[in-house]
């Protein structure tokens, strides 16, 4: 029976390699996957997963997940996955609270996607720590903590999360368990908006329209709304006519260009 056979099987067997040779086989998977091999990836990641280690059990099932270099198959997702959480891997972690979130390989659990979150979230994962602080704030999937949705908001941020820098601007704008502070609110647009995150950018582009924390500006307003639009943001739509009513042909001209242009590179 070939490991991929194994793996499909479910089967796992505590780790008898060295570190040394784990961590080598681990990076050349990685490069692989860099490459896009996925099938070369699963080569080196698959038998070490039979042997119990955590990280390559987290990256067999999100190739089960994702369908990447196999068969989707989201049981085996769920199965490797929960090995890898349960052996403490927070990428493990994270993506079977994806599956919980989704009902995946597993029925939909929304409370359990949260646990797993949170589990991630304290070892430092980002995406983890973003993710829960939106389930917080919701509030439509687990009960709401608005300070723990912030506190979580921060140190995703802190990692440069874009998504949670717009949160944090919507929790300033809108007054969620701190004081309303719309400069506050439009500085974490900012940032969120130079990293590429469509819906800070339709956000700062709506403070620039009101004057809100920032100073009323006619083209800048319209440039950012415009790629805020582009990128997929509904947030950008209630804003693009009044903006682009209030600018003359030349002005309208000049936003078109700006939002045609590249983003700067090493945001800080």
């Amino acid at each position: 029976m070939g490991w991929l056979d194994r793996l499909a099987l479910g089967q796992a067997r505590d780790s008898d390699a060295p570190a040394a040779d784990v961590a080598d086989r681990l990076a050349a998977a990685f490069a692989a996957a860099d490459r896009a091999d996925y099938a070369g990836a699963l080569a080196l990641w698959g038998p070490l997963a039979q042997q119990g280690v955590a990280r390559a059990q987290s990256n067999v099932g999100a190739c089960f997940a994702e369908g990447l270099g196999v068969d989707r198959d989201p049981a085996l997702a769920a199965h490797w996955l929960t090995l890898a959480a349960q052996a403490g891997d927070r990428v493990g972690q994270r993506n079977l609270a994806a599956l919980y979130f989704k009902g995946e390989g597993v029925a939909q659990d929304f409370g359990r996607a949260a646990e797993f979150y949170r589990a991630a979230a304290e070892q430092g994962d980002s995406p983890a720590q973003d993710m829960l602080s939106w389930m917080l704030l919701e509030g439509d999937c687990v009960a709401p903590d608005v300070a723990a949705a912030r506190r979580w908001a921060e140190a995703a941020a802190a990692n440069g999360i874009a998504a949670a820098m717009t949160r944090l601007g919507m929790i300033y704008h809108n007054a969620l368990g701190v004081d309303r502070d719309p400069a506050l609110a439009a500085a974490w647009w900012v940032k969120a908006a130079a990293r590429g995150d469509a819906d800070g950018q339709a956000m700062l582009g709506a403070a620039h329209v009101l004057g809100a924390g920032v100073a009323r500006d006619g083209i800048a307003a319209l440039a950012w709304l415009l790629r805020a639009k582009a990128a997929g943001s509904r947030l950008a739509d209630p804003f693009l006519t009044p903006a682009r009513n209030a600018l003359a042909s030349d002005g309208i001209a000049e936003a078109e260009r700006r939002a045609a242009q590249a983003l700067p590179e090493g945001v800080s």
